[in-house]
């Protein structure tokens, strides 16, 4: 047996890791170099030290982004979490029509972000016209806009995935609280969210990246305006590589930040949403 899966090993093992090194770990450091060069094209690159990254730090429009991003991330993580669970509360009761109602709310996230933004900039800027302005006028706009384009995509993808932690609770657990005189909210509070803290995880997860890295919405509904102050940092990478003529080294130097705050973000919430979860 361990001679048959030495042999069937790298059949197995060798296209992935093919993929992963050719989609994944090669552009990723070439584009650590590229970073610390100055180039048009991969091979006229000359070095340049850390001088792309000084130049990121000292642009305005990334630190703009920067932080309207980390707004953007901070309401939507909690504004979808909190509607996709209590919808899954609510969905779980054994309602009536309770299937079609799950199919309804996943069906936003079979939308793509283009279209999505499109569809929300018409309806958003259809309701602005009553007041004599568009969702470009004021920040403040493209934000709300933005956030709840979101909520309208994750929600339902999240819903699901809530329900299904929520039934894998055993219902001996929800009885033996009943009998013990718990209401609701401490049934909530002391059984029901510490046994879904796995799906709690993944969805923190995955509201926290998508969020975070949202480019083909941002593009669509707002494309940044007014005078970029509703840019988040995708959007911004994209024009500073794309828009600004020599500033390629400066755009992959964004990228590159990009990437280790999300990943910085990403992994500090998994190990404090992990060290949460109980064994059934």
């Amino acid at each position: 047996m361990h001679n048959n899966l030495k042999k069937q090993f790298p059949i197995f093992v060798l296209p992935t890791l093919a993929a992963f090194l050719i989609a994944f770990a090669i552009p990723f450091f070439m584009g650590i170099y590229l970073s610390l060069t100055e180039f048009t094209t991969i091979t006229d690159a000359s070095f340049v030290g850390v001088q792309n990254y000084m130049k990121a730090f000292s642009d305005n429009s990334f630190l703009s982004a920067l932080w309207f991003t980390v707004r953007f991330t901070v309401v939507s993580v909690i504004t979808v979490n909190i509607i996709a669970f209590t919808l899954a509360m609510i969905l779980t009761k054994g309602l009536r029509g309770t299937n079609f109602f799950r199919t309804v709310f996943f069906m936003p996230n079979l939308i793509g972000g283009i279209v999505l933004g499109y569809i929300w900039q018409i309806i958003i800027n259809g309701i602005l016209q009553y007041a004599g302005v568009t969702i470009t006028f004021d920040p403040k706009y493209g934000f709300l806009g933005l956030v709840v384009l979101t909520n309208w995509q994750l929600i339902g993808y999240m819903m699901i995935i809530y329900i299904a932690g929520i039934q894998n609770i055993p219902g001996d657990l929800i009885d033996a609280s009943r009998v013990d005189g718990a209401g609701f909210f401490d049934t909530l509070k002391n059984v029901i969210i510490p046994m879904v803290m796995p799906s709690v995880t993944i969805c923190l997860f995955l509201t926290l990246t998508n969020s975070f890295k949202l480019f083909d919405a941002n593009l669509a509904l707002t494309d940044g305006a007014p005078a970029g102050k509703t840019t988040m940092l995708a959007l911004d990478i994209y024009k500073t590589f794309y828009g600004r003529i020599g500033y390629q080294g400066v755009g992959q130097a964004k990228a590159v930040v990009f990437f280790l705050i999300a990943a910085l973000i990403s992994l500090v919430q998994l190990g404090i949403t992990r060290r949460k979860e109980v064994d059934v």
